[in-house]
C-alpha cells in the first residue's frame, strides 16, 4: 500500500451533482486530499503520480444486490445441482469479474449454498482473491411453499433457498447462518411471478415468523433483507424491523407512507435488472414475448416504473442492484441499473451515480466512509475512460475502467492499461460491455412500449 497523487482528472465526488478539474491525493487506504484544479496538492507528499489525462475519477461503485454463487443458472434448482467445489470456484470468478468492473463493495442478497459467501468473503479480506469488499449472506431464508422452495412431493430439487416453518425453525436457521459466519440475512416475505407455486402478489411468510427471524439476525449484530413484492409484504417487513427491502413492486399507498416514514434507517432496491432485461430482451435466453404476457411481467414493470417515480419524489434511499448473476442477467452487466434509474424511474444521472455510491456506502455500513470522494474518505476510486453523467453505459463491463483502486490497492494501474478479455464465473468471455438486443421497442421519451392497456 503506497501514496498516489491523481492529477489531471475530472471528478466526481458524490457529493456535489457536477464533476470538476481537479486532483486526488491518497495516503495508506485513505483520501488524504481532494483540490480543484491542478497543483494544489504537494507532488512531495505522494511515491508515484499518475496522470488521469482528463479522465473521470469517481468512487467506486457498490452493488447493492448481490448473488456471487448465481453463475448463471436457467432455473432456481440448478444453483442445487452444482456440486460444491466447482461452485465455489465459480463464485470466486464472478468475485473477480465484479470488480473488474468497479464495483469496490458488493452487499449479498444471498448464497446458493451456506458457506459459499462466507468463505469468499474471507479469500477476499486475507488478501488471497481480488474482489470487492464483501458482506456475505446464507441462502434465502424461506417457508414450504415460498420462492426458492423448488421441493415436489414426489422428489425433491434444491436451490437458493433455506426452507425454514414456524417461529422455532426461522428462529433456528437464522442462528444457523449466523453461526456460519454471515453478515446479513435474508427472507423471503412474498413469492415471484419466476416461480409458479408462489406469484409476486401473495405473502408466504407469516408476520410473526418474520418478526421473530427479524429480531433474532438482530440479536446476532447481523443486517436483515428481505424479498417483498406484494404490499403486504412490504409492511409486515416495515413493521418486523428489515434494515433493506428489495423489490416493493405493488406496494400501494399504505405501504409507501410506512416506507417513507422509516426512510432514515430503511433502504429499498428495485432490483429491476431481471424484470428489465426478462421485458425487453427475453429472446436472448429463449423466453418469447407470449412468456412475458404468461409471467404478468408488463403488468409489473409497470408497477416498478411507478413505484420508484413515487420513491424518488418521497426523497427515499434507494440502491442499485438488478438480480444479476442468472442466465438472462449475467454478472458484468450490474452497472446498466444505472442507466435504468434515469431511463425508467426520472432520476437525474447524479442521482443515479449516488444510488451506486453513497447510498449502497450506507447499506454497507460505511456512510460517510465510501461511496465519495472527500478528505479521510477509504480510498476506493474509479478512472472512467468516459463521462458516466452524460452516458452512464461507460459504466457497464471491464473495457472503460482505466484504474480501480479498492482500499488505496490498485487492481487495475492506468499506467499498465491494455486490452484484456474477462472471463465471469459462468465461464463467459468479455472484452467489453455486454451487448443486449432489444425486442420491444423504447420510444424517445424513454418510456417502455407496452402493450395496449398495460399502462
Amino acid at each position: 500500500m503506497g501514496s498516489y497523487l491523481i492529477k489531471n482528472v475530472t471528478v466526481w465526488d458524490g457529493i456535489e451533482d457536477a464533476a470538476y478539474p481537479g486532483e486526488v491525493l491518497v495516503e495508506g487506504n485513505y483520501i488524504t486530499g481532494v483540490a480543484r484544479g491542478s497543483e494544489h496538492i504537494d507532488a512531495g507528499r505522494a511515491a508515484e503520480v499518475i496522470d488521469g489525462k482528463g479522465q473521470f475519477l469517481m468512487p467506486g461503485m457498490v452493488e447493492g444486490h448481490c448473488h456471487l454463487s448465481f453463475v448463471g443458472p436457467a432455473r432456481n434448482q440448478d444453483l442445487g445441482e452444482i456440486p460444491p467445489e466447482e461452485h465455489l470456484l465459480r463464485t470466486m470468478r464472478n468475485a473477480t469479474f465484479l470488480l473488474d468492473c468497479g464495483f469496490t463493495s458488493a452487499y449479498s442478497a444471498a448464497s446458493a449454498k451456506l458457506r459459499l459467501d462466507v468463505v469468499v468473503r474471507q479469500e477476499i479480506e486475507d488478501g488471497f482473491l481480488a474482489g470487492p469488499r464483501y458482506r456475505a449472506a446464507g441462502p434465502e431464508i424461506t417457508v414450504t411453499g415460498g420462492l426458492g422452495d423448488e421441493r415436489k412431493h414426489h422428489t425433491n430439487f434444491e436451490s437458493f433457498g433455506m426452507i425454514a416453518d414456524g417461529v422455532d425453525e426461522i428462529r433456528r436457521a437464522v442462528r444457523l447462518c449466523c453461526r456460519e459466519g454471515v453478515d446479513n440475512v435474508k427472507f423471503n416475505v412474498s413469492g415471484d411471478d419466476f416461480v409458479s407455486n408462489a406469484p409476486a402478489e401473495i405473502v408466504s411468510i407469516s408476520e410473526e415468523e418474520l418478526t421473530v427471524g427479524v429480531a433474532t439476525a438482530h440479536d446476532f449484530g447481523k443486517r436483515v433483507a428481505c424479498h417483498s413484492r406484494a404490499a403486504e409484504s412490504v409492511k409486515r417487513a416495515v413493521r418486523a424491523g428489515v434494515d433493506c427491502i428489495y423489490h416493493c413492486d405493488y406496494a400501494d399507498e399504505e405501504a409507501l407512507d410506512m416506507l417513507e416514514s422509516v426512510k432514515d434507517r430503511v433502504i429499498v432496491g428495485p432490483a429491476f435488472g431481471l424484470v428489465h432485461n426478462s421485458v425487453y430482451e427475453g429472446d436472448v435466453v429463449g423466453m418469447t414475448r407470449a412468456r412475458v404476457e404468461e409471467m404478468n411481467l408488463f403488468r409489473k414493470i409497470e408497477f416498478t416504473i411507478a413505484t420508484y417515480h413515487e420513491m424518488r419524489k418521497r426523497n427515499m434511499s434507494v440502491v442499485v442492484g438488478g438480480d444479476y448473476g442468472f442466465t438472462i442477467t449475467p454478472i458484468g452487466q450490474n452497472a446498466r441499473d444505472i442507466g435504468h434509474f434515469v431511463k425508467f424511474f426520472g432520476y437525474t444521472p447524479a442521482e443515479a451515480l449516488r444510488c451506486a455510491t453513497g447510498v449502497g456506502a450506507d447499506l454497507m455500513g460505511h456512510k460517510g466512509e465510501l461511496g465519495i470522494v472527500k478528505h479521510g474518505a477509504l480510498a476506493d476510486l474509479l478512472i472512467v475512460d468516459g463521462n458516466p453523467l452524460e452516458d452512464q453505459d461507460v459504466l457497464v463491463g471491464p473495457a472503460r475502467f482505466s484504474m480501480i483502486m479498492k482500499d488505496g490497492v490498485m487492481h487495475r494501474d492506468p499506467r499498465n492499461r491494455k486490452p484484456a478479455f474477462y472471463r465471469d464465473g459462468a465461464g463467459h468471455k468479455h472484452s467489453s460491455r455486454p451487448v443486449q438486443k432489444q425486442w420491444l421497442s423504447v420510444d424517445q421519451n424513454l418510456e417502455p412500449d407496452l402493450p395496449a392497456g398495460q399502462i
